[in-house]
Formats: C-alpha cells, sequence, structure tokens
C-alpha cells in the first residue's frame, strides 16, 4: 500500500498543474454525474417495484372480497392469459391438495403462510419461461394461503431500459466533466501560464521591465490569482528599481573614483621619477597623494556604508540622543574652527533614550552638520535644536548658506548628487544619502526645506514610542 501511494505522489508531482487541476476537476464532476444516475436508477427501479406490489396487494384484496366460498385450487381460469394475474389457493396441509398440479410453485414457505406461522411475503420467480412477481398471503380465518402473481417482465423492461438511458447520460456527463475540466483548468490557469511565461522571459532576457497583463474591471472584482500577478507586478517593479538603483550606483560610483584614481596614478608615477622631481615637487605630490587616498578611502567607507540596508542588532542599544548631538556638535567646532556652532536642547528632550546604535547615529548627525557648515559662509552661524513634542524627538539644523534651490530639493538625497552650487565643494554627494539610510533604519525621518529668511533646514523626527 505504501509502495502504491508513494507510486501515486510521484505521478502527480511529475503531472503539469493543468493536468492536475484538469483530473481534479473532470473527476468531482464525472463523480456526481454518476452518482446523480446512480440514484435515479435506484430510485426508477424502487417505485416501478413497489407499484407492481401494490397492484399485487390489490389483486389480493379484492378478490378475497368477491370469493369467499373458495377451497384449494391448482389454478385460476386467468392463468391461462400470461398478460393478466394469477390466483391459485393452496392449503396448510399437503393432504388436501387437489388432484391437479399447482401452476404456481408452492414451497414450505407458502405452507407456513396457510397455518399463519410465517408472514405474507413477496417473491421473484419464473412461470411458463416468464418473469412474474408473486404475493404469497393467509386468507382469513382458514388455514389456505392464496398466491397472486403477475408478470413483471414490462417491469423489468422498463427498469431495463432507464438504466440504458442514466448510463447514457453518465457517459455524456463524464465527457462534459472532462471538456468542462479542460476548459476550468485552462482558464483559471491562463494567469498562472502568464505569470510563467513572464518570470521565464526575465531569466533569458534579465530584463525586469516586464509585466503581466491584468483583467480589467474594478479591484473589489479581483481574485486570488489577479491579485498574485498584480504582487508579482509589483514586485518586479520593486525588482526594476533596485536594478536600475544598482547600477545607476556603480555607474556614479565608477565616475567618482575615476577622477582620484587617474590622480593618484599620476602622483604615484612621479614619485617613481622621485630623483628627477626637486623637493618641493617631490613635497607636493606625497601631500597631494596623501589627500587623494584619504578621499578614495572615505569614498569606498561609504559605499560601503550605503550597501548595509538595516542596522546589526547585536549593536542596538538605548543611546540619548541629547548626548549624542553635544558630542557631535563638540567635534564639528574641531573640525571647522571658522563656524559657529550652537546647540539648543529642550528640558523634556535632555533625559530621553531611544533605541539605536551610538556609532551609526553620532555619523548621521556629524554628516547633517558637516553639510550645513560646508555651505555656510565663514564666521557664519549653524544651529542645532533638540525638542520633545507629541511622542516624538524634533532634530533641526540650519544653516545661513545659499539654501536649496526649488529643483535640487527633491533630489538632495540621492546617491552622488550633488547641485550646482556645490560641485565646486568637496564631497562626493554620499553624505546626505548615508544619513536618510540611517534615519530609516531607526524609525526615523530625514526631511529637508527651505528655510525662512535663506539658508536649509533639516529635520530628523524620531519617534519615541518606538522605544
Amino acid at each position: 500500500m505504501t509502495g502504491t501511494r508513494g507510486l501515486g505522489a510521484r505521478w502527480r508531482r511529475r503531472r503539469p498543474l493543468r493536468t492536475r487541476l484538469a483530473l481534479a476537476a473532470s473527476s468531482a464532476v464525472a463523480l456526481v454525474a454518476v452518482g446523480v444516475c446512480a440514484a435515479a436508477f435506484t430510485i426508477i427501479d424502487y417505485q416501478m417495484t413497489r407499484q407492481l406490489k401494490l397492484n399485487l396487494a390489490q389483486t389480493a384484496a379484492q378478490t378475497i372480497r368477491e370469493r369467499h366460498d373458495w377451497g384449494p385450487t391448482p389454478s385460476d381460469t386467468l392463468c391461462q392469459y400470461p398478460a393478466s394475474a394469477c390466483i391459485q389457493i393452496v392449503p396448510s396441509d399437503p393432504a388436501k391438495d387437489p388432484r391437479k398440479p399447482y401452476v404456481l410453485p408452492v414451497s414450505d414457505a407458502t405452507r407456513q403462510v396457510a397455518d399463519g406461522r410465517r408472514a405474507a411475503f413477496y417473491s421473484k420467480l419464473t412461470v411458463a419461461g416468464h418473469p412474474v412477481r408473486m404475493l404469497t398471503t393467509r386468507l382469513a380465518d382458514k388455514d389456505e394461503a392464496m398466491q397472486v402473481a403477475q408478470r413483471s417482465d414490462t417491469v423489468d423492461r422498463s427498469v431495463q431500459q432507464a438504466a440504458w438511458a442514466l448510463s447514457a447520460v453518465g457517459a455524456v456527463g463524464v465527457l462534459l466533466a472532462a471538456a468542462l475540466g479542460y476548459w476550468v483548468s485552462r482558464t483559471g490557469l491562463a494567469p498562472v501560464a502568464r505569470l510563467t511565461a513572464t518570470a521565464e522571459r526575465i531569466a533569458a532576457t534579465r530584463n525586469a521591465g516586464h509585466r503581466i497583463e491584468l483583467p480589467a474591471g474594478p479591484p473589489a472584482r479581483e481574485d486570488e490569482i489577479t491579485r498574485l500577478a498584480t504582487s508579482f507586478n509589483t514586485m518586479l517593479g520593486e525588482l526594476e528599481q533596485s536594478v536600475t538603483a544598482q547600477r545607476r550606483l556603480v555607474a556614479d560610483a565608477s565616475h567618482e573614483l575615476r577622477t582620484p584614481l587617474t590622480a593618484l596614478r599620476t602622483n604615484a608615477e612621479l614619485l617613481a621619477r622621485a630623483d628627477r622631481l626637486t623637493d618641493a615637487q617631490r613635497d607636493r605630490a606625497s601631500a597631494a597623494l596623501g589627500r587623494q587616498l584619504r578621499a578614495v578611502t572615505t569614498l569606498v567607507n561609504d559605499l560601503i556604508e550605503l550597501a548595509r540596508d538595516e542596522e546589526p542588532q547585536p549593536l542596538v542599544e538605548q543611546v540619548r540622543p541629547a548626548a549624542l548631538l553635544e558630542h557631535a556638535v563638540g567635534a564639528a567646532r574641531e573640525h571647522w574652527p571658522e563656524i559657529t556652532f550652537t546647540t539648543a536642547i529642550a528640558p523634556s528632550a535632555a533625559g530621553l533614550t531611544i533605541p539605536g546604535v551610538p556609532p551609526r547615529l553620532s555619523r548621521l548627525l556629524s554628516n547633517l552638520l558637516d553639510n550645513a557648515a560646508k555651505f555656510s559662509p565663514p564666521g557664519g552661524p549653524v544651529e542645532a535644536e533638540l525638542t520633545h513634542t507629541s511622542g516624538e524627538l524634533d532634530l533641526t539644523i540650519r544653516d545661513h548658506g545659499p539654501g536649496i534651490a526649488a529643483d535640487d530639493l527633491p533630489h538632495v538625497f540621492d546617491r552622488f548628487y550633488r547641485a550646482k552650487t556645490a560641485r565646486a565643494l568637496p564631497g562626493s554627494g554620499l553624505g546626505l544619502a548615508m544619513a536618510r539610510q540611517i534615519a530609516r533604519a531607526h524609525n526615523a525621518e530625514l526631511t529637508a526645506e527651505r528655510a525662512p529668511g535663506g539658508g536649509a533646514v533639516f529635520r530628523l523626527r524620531v519617534p519615541v514610542a518606538a522605544a
């Protein structure tokens, strides 16, 4: 049994889903059709047999009412006509049997009915080459039994005809079930077939721009297959955006690395011929080589940081944003001595903590402060303010530089994006992109806007309830 079950399971696994669905639907409909035909045949056979038995019982009752002085008789004249009922009287004592032989068979059961030891019963037999149905019942107040027989070939023929008709109907039902099962499987799995074809096309062409065609109609009428296709299209859209972003990142990184790498190679070649250079030229080449190495190292480290989507959970701990802000502002004062940094921390926000990775949050704050200082004029102020309102921490960092142009505002957090006013300044265009990624990893929101009166404002909102 186990081997048979395993063989059936292997056969099902090797069949296409469309074939298995068609077989399942066809089998279900065919089973219902065959069951209905079998039930109809059973009902027809029962009703016609019951009607024949009722006719026998009515004939027996009518005969008993009409003939009261009957004695044992082997037959009735009606037995000469096979189409009519045949009646005979049988005593309980065989010694009282008439001289003529009985037309209908007499058994011990017939004697038992005559003397009251057995109830009336029906029997099915053949008389004179014809099938008959016979009722054996006891005559009241007499030790005699009456046998009433009637031909049943008409009933048997009708039942047989009904059986053939229902068999034909069942066969047509099975064929129709097979056709419907094939149609259901083909129609129901059409979106799956399109999904499969799209997936195979994407695998062959490596182009995530393909989509599955969805049926027209209101969203409320979507079925499971349509929702699956919609989800697959959404996944393809996300995949296409991811691939596009990856290609753009590689292209931008290659573009950004080309210039410092070329300068590195030039300075390295110059230092390789150090004996032909003066001391001043050699010192300038060494200093330039060091600056370019630091720039490339910073750029590569930033790319590695951007490639990380989420914060490592073992490093998450409860941190105080106020303390991190003060530390970041202190470091910014040392790095930008010509800029005036001011800090304002609300008393309600001073002692609050949030879950996060301290080095990453420090990097976020330092990137925002460095960006503000880079665009501020010498001696200009950079204002940092931390407040607590409506269940969230609100950090704002404002500079008083040229501000952000309206065309640049939607792209300030894009990787390698640099506004026209920033292309002459140092940097790779990754600082703000990294800041937003760190903010999102901490369930925070980082936005940029133009400040009233000039300058730019970067606002970081951190939900305290998430702690």
